[in-house]
Order: C-alpha cells, then sequence, then structure tokens
C-alpha cells in the first residue's frame, strides 16, 4: 500500500502536527509505504520540516504549491503533482488544508489514484469570509468532492457543515480525533526554571491561549475584556503561546491600554515543549471563529486544566458544558470575564473539570488510536474498490 499525504505547507498548527504525526506513525505500518509533499514552509508561524529529516526521502518539497491563490504557480504545482503521484504509483492519496486539498484531489484523480482521502481539519468556507470569497470556495469543495472517496473529519461537527453544503454522502464521512502523544501532558508539572523564565509567579492566576496571533483567532477578545479582568482580579496573567503577524498590533492595543505588565508573549513553541507551558496555566481560553477542533482544547484537558471555549464549530466535542469547561456564544465577552472570575474563585472546579477532562482525552485523542483509525480506513477503502486497473 503506497500512500502520499498532500498538504499545503508545515507550519507549526493542528493540521501540519496532524498530518506529520500520521506519516510518521504509518510508517511503522505492515506493507505500508508513505509519502508526504508539501509546499515550502516560511513566515513567522516556524516550520515543522526538521521533524522530517530524520527520514530521507520522506519529504518533497514542491515549490509552487503556495497559500495564496496564484494562476501560474497553482498549475504548475497540479501538473508537478500530478507527475509525481503517476511516477510515484499511489495507491491513496491523503490530503490537508485547502489549497493542497483542492490541488491535490485534482492531481489524484488526473493520475488514476484508486483512492482519495481528504481530512478536514477547518471550514474552508462559512460565514468568517466574505460573499464571494464563501462562494468560491464552497464551489471548489463541491467540485472535488465529487472525486473524493471518504472525508475524514476531526469533530462531527465539520461532517455536518460539509453535507449541509451539498459534499458527499454521510457514509463518506469518518470522525477521527488528532490524536497526539498523551503522556508529556498527563505527566505536566510547572516548572519553576520556566515559570520564572517568563516572568510568572507561583500566586499568579494564570489564563493561557494557545494559538496563532492572526486574525480570526480570537485575542481582540482577550485584550478586550483583560482592563475588567485585571481590575477586579489584580494577580491575573494572560500566557501567549504562538506567534504571527498581528503580534506588533496585539502588544500597540496592551500597552495602550496599560496592561503590559500582565500579559507574557511566549513566542513561537516547539509542539514538544508545549505540555511544560500548559503546566503554568491555571485555565486555558480558545476564542478563535474559525477551526474545525482546536488541538489545544484537548491537551489542556490532559493536563487537568479546565477550558472556556467560543461554541464554535467543533469545540462542544470536547469542552462540555460544566463538565469539562464552559462554552460561550461567539463573542460574548461579558460571559468571557463571568467564566474565567468563576473559576479563579474555585479552585475545586478547576480540579473537577481538568479530571473529568483527563478522562474523556485518554479515551479519544492517543496518537496511536488516531494512526490505527486511519490505517484501518485506508484497508476497508482499498478492498472496496474495484481491482485497480494496471498503472
Amino acid at each position: 500500500m503506497r500512500v502520499a499525504h498532500i498538504i499545503t505547507r508545515l507550519i507549526v498548527g493542528g493540521a501540519q502536527e496532524n498530518t506529520i504525526a500520521s506519516v510518521l506513525g504509518l510508517r511503522h505500518k505492515a506493507g505500508v509505504e508513505v509519502r508526504l509533499v508539501s509546499g515550502p514552509s516560511t513566515g513567522p508561524e516556524g516550520s515543522l520540516e526538521p521533524q522530517l529529516s530524520v527520514v530521507p526521502g520522506l519529504l518533497t518539497t514542491l515549490p509552487d504549491l503556495v497559500r495564496p491563490v496564484h494562476p501560474w504557480k497553482d498549475w504548475r504545482a497540479l501538473r508537478h503533482l500530478t507527475a509525481w503521484l503517476r511516477s510515484w504509483r499511489a495507491d491513496i492519496v491523503h490530503t490537508h488544508s485547502g489549497k493542497a486539498g483542492f490541488l491535490g484531489r485534482l492531481a489524484a484523480r488526473r493520475a488514476d489514484v484508486p483512492v482519495i482521502v481528504h481530512t478536514i481539519h477547518g471550514p474552508s468556507f462559512g460565514a468568517f469570509q466574505g460573499f464571494l470569497a464563501n462562494a468560491a470556495f464552497t464551489a471548489a469543495e463541491r467540485f472535488a468532492g465529487r472525486f473524493t472517496t471518504h472525508f475524514v473529519s476531526v469533530a462531527d461537527a465539520m461532517s455536518r457543515q460539509y453535507l449541509a453544503a451539498g459534499i458527499g454522502r454521510p457514509d463518506q464521512y469518518s470522525r477521527i480525533f488528532s490524536g497526539f502523544p498523551l503522556g508529556p501532558f498527563l505527566s505536566a508539572k510547572p516548572n519553576a526554571r520556566l515559570r520564572e523564565r517568563l516572568g510568572l509567579t507561583s500566586g499568579d492566576f494564570v489564563v493561557g491561549k494557545i494559538a496563532r496571533l492572526f486574525k480570526l483567532k480570537g485575542h481582540e477578545d482577550l485584550v478586550a475584556v483583560a482592563p475588567d479582568l485585571v481590575q477586579r482580579c489584580p494577580r491575573i496573567r494572560f500566557l501567549l503561546v504562538g506567534e504571527g503577524a498581528w503580534r506588533p498590533r496585539l502588544e500597540n492595543e496592551i500597552g495602550r491600554r496599560g496592561l503590559t505588565r500582565h500579559f507574557v508573549f511566549a513566542g513561537l513553541v516547539p509542539p514538544t515543549a508545549v505540555a511544560e507551558y500548559v503546566a503554568l496555566m491555571d485555565v486555558l481560553v480558545h476564542l478563535s471563529l474559525r477551526e474545525g477542533l482546536a488541538r489545544s482544547l484537548p491537551q489542556a484537558l490532559a493536563a487537568g486544566k479546565p477550558v472556556i471555549t467560543y461554541d464554535c464549530d467543533g469545540a462542544r466535542e470536547v469542552c462540555r458544558e460544566n463538565e469539562t469547561g464552559f462554552l460561550l456564544a461567539p463573542g460574548d465577552r461579558r460571559g468571557l470575564v463571568g467564566r474565567i472570575l468563576q473559576l479563579e474563585r474555585d479552585p475545586g472546579l478547576r480540579s473537577q473539570f481538568g479530571d473529568r477532562g483527563r478522562a474523556l482525552v485518554r479515551e479519544g485523542f492517543p496518537v496511536e488510536r488516531m494512526v490505527e483509525d486511519l490505517h484501518a480506513l485506508y484497508l476497508r477503502l482499498l478492498a472496496s474498490i474495484s481491482p485497480a486497473p494496471a498503472r
């Protein structure tokens, strides 16, 4: 079984971590050959490409596979992908992200690949974008869906959204949670040296957020409610893990409000070190307006931390109201203040939510389970097709 995964770029992010973990895990399955194709990974978000350097030949980089729409480069990327798939004689193509999801599936069809799988890590269309962009991306997903053998969703919410848009049939969808190594989070303990380096103290109440510093991630909402929270809870500190193009504007706004000492920018943190930062948090907030199911939510729960999240996409599939955390309507800043203060005043409730969250994550999010589920899906899909023509 030859499996080619295709993704637009390997920046530090949930979809990219999922893809790399899948590829590295599938390498150890008997009878499986796997390769990963990506565009260049550049920008302030960092790159995960070094994780693949230990396996020569595992990663192929296509310079023309870029995230923005670029007709000339897109056409060249499609040609190169098609030629590469034909030469490698892939049995399965598994695509990720918007641009690579479209071009990769189209190339797989042109190369007569028997099985084409696409993972929906997050919505490619929706109210978060303008009418014309939404119409264009919806049309592109419908077109690519016509020759997609199967869809993998990181949350049931993604399956429902795509089905409602007329993409595929219910039997073409499988939910496979985005697994990760649980051990570092289950055993995470506060590191005194890291706390000191970040300028935090053991008496601080730390509200954490893990996300790229970019639009739709909700950082502006956290900054907006910070003055009220600081006034009512002077010991509160905000720990922002992640990097991105919006950092200067966030720093300027925080400075304008006189809150610089209450915010800590941790910057770009390698995925292997995230657990150390989560261990310093008392609660994690997730305020994104566009996310399939953010890995930061189950990661925080695995570390025994309660979560507060906007009720977007798949968030409620791990943040269970009054069980593992609190769900808020998107943009509910007043509710955000109230829930943060409630958890600050009730350590027992924080511990209760954390314990329940750990039990939920232990069952659904081990990276080994994700790889097993993918492998089983591949075997089932290959067994269901007619004998493949000689290629």
